[in-house]
């Protein structure tokens, strides 16, 4: 197995628990926001987990940007476009996504009221989501399927 192999193999699998730990996160957000549930210590928590799934995914992720054969800095880079996705689309789209759950969770933090903790919680990682659900179908891969 190489390291190339070895890292794909880990960033494709723990994407299911990124995407488990947000879309429950985001659940569990919108319920408390509508449904004026008080912000409790398991809130908080799940939303943690789901920040640090998704850093951890980004570390994974920027190691097999970097050993990755599909990754090309070159003049036919923008020109071809499964080179252009792998090398700027993918690491564009999946940084914005972190960085809507990073502020969204940095503003929960801060917030006054249960219904601002989940209000935060419930936008920045839905937005967060649509991203990463729009980046991974602009791959053609399966959005379930390990690649």
């Amino acid at each position: 197995m190489t390291l190339y192999s070895f890292f794909l193999h880990l960033h494709s699998g723990l994407r299911y628990i990124v995407l488990l730990l947000v879309l429950l996160a985001i659940v569990r957000a919108w319920l408390g926001w509508l449904g004026k549930v008080s912000y409790s210590e398991s809130h908080r928590k799940l939303n943690l987990f789901a920040l640090i799934s998704v850093h951890t995914q980004l570390l994974i992720g920027l190691v097999l940007y970097f050993v990755s054969p599909f990754v090309t800095f070159g003049s036919n880079t923008m020109k071809d476009a499964t080179t252009r996705y792998w090398t700027v689309e993918h690491l564009t789209g999946m940084l914005i996504a972190i960085i809507f759950i990073t502020v969204g969770h940095a503003r929960s933090k801060r917030g006054a009221t249960s219904a601002a903790k989940h209000k935060s919680i419930a936008i920045f990682y839905t937005l967060a989501l649509i991203i990463i659900t729009a980046v991974i179908i602009l791959s053609k891969r399966a959005l379930l399927g390990m690649s």
